[in-house]
């Protein structure tokens, strides 16, 4: 890891363009982030859009030979991130990359619950190991990282936490069943942990709800008929990219402060489904 420093923004955001009555959009030069999940897909495309508006991002994640690798691109392009192993299933490992990036940087003022498996099969061909990886990464990761960092929120009595679920949280496909079961606990816990620390403690909460995405979380398919269906269906519509997960993310953020924008629905033009 390394200190921190401040940076100056480089994107206007839409609410930039978009504000009326003189009502200001919420700076986040400067401000301190943890993104977990960030070696990789919309982690790492978030991790890099945040840091060219200004934000120093701690990024998280198992894999340190990527982490670093992201960090150092982060750094050419100006911006400053800290690299942190940390293993969201773990919350020995959760607390302590949290405790580094506080104590590091003084402040945990965004946090992207983005880590997540999506390893797809029928339920019938009893892939139990693979259930029980999505609900401890899924949704015990997330909440052990909520849970390490709502307290510096609260102190700070400030923050904004996103929550990526998924399509999957809104609707049921098949071969999906026990994804479908995590994403739809994170859109629940994301609009009851708003209604409990938003009023009360000045956190914004917002639910991130993707539709078809290419990251990585396809080469978790171990099922042959599965993974050829996903290969299939990239071929015939374009699949949304991580850059645009981060410029949905990044425009949530920026709203004024008023305003929380507490859930977005964020499709390919031609996904029908």
């Amino acid at each position: 890891m390394s200190s921190c420093r401040r940076q100056r923004p480089t994107l206007r955001s839409g609410w930039a363009r978009l504000q009326q009555g003189g009502t200001p959009m919420t700076t986040v030069n400067g401000k301190i982030a943890l993104i977990t999940g960030a070696s990789s897909g919309i982690g790492a495309a978030t991790a890099t859009r945040l840091a060219e508006a200004g934000v120093t991002v701690g990024l998280a994640a198992r894999r340190t030979d990527r982490l670093d690798a992201l960090k150092a691109d982060i750094a050419e392009r100006g911006g400053n991130a800290l690299a942190i192993e940390m293993d969201v299933v773990d919350p020995a490992s959760v607390e302590a990359g949290v405790r580094a990036l506080v104590d590091a940087c003084g402040s945990i003022d965004i946090l992207v619950n983005n880590a997540g498996l999506m390893p797809l099969s029928d339920i019938d061909q009893f892939k139990t190991d693979e259930w029980h990886r999505m609900v401890d990464v899924n949704v015990k990761g997330l909440l052990n990282t909520t849970a390490a960092v709502l307290p510096q929120m609260i102190r700070q009595h400030a923050g904004h936490i996103f929550n990526t679920s998924s399509i999957a949280g809104r609707k049921i496909f098949k071969g999906l069943s026990v994804y479908c079961a995590t994403k739809h606990a994170v859109t629940a816990f994301s609009d009851g942990l708003r209604m409990e620390v938003g009023q009360k403690h000045n956190i914004r909460v917002t639910c991130i709800q993707p539709g078809a995405v290419a990251t990585e979380l396809y080469d978790r398919i171990t099922d042959p008929g599965y993974r050829k269906q996903m290969d299939d269906l990239a071929r015939q519509m374009t699949f949304l990219q991580g850059a645009d997960i981060a410029a949905t993310i990044l425009f949530a953020l920026q709203a004024p402060g008023h305003v929380n924008v507490a859930e977005l629905f964020v499709l390919p033009t031609e996904q029908g489904w």
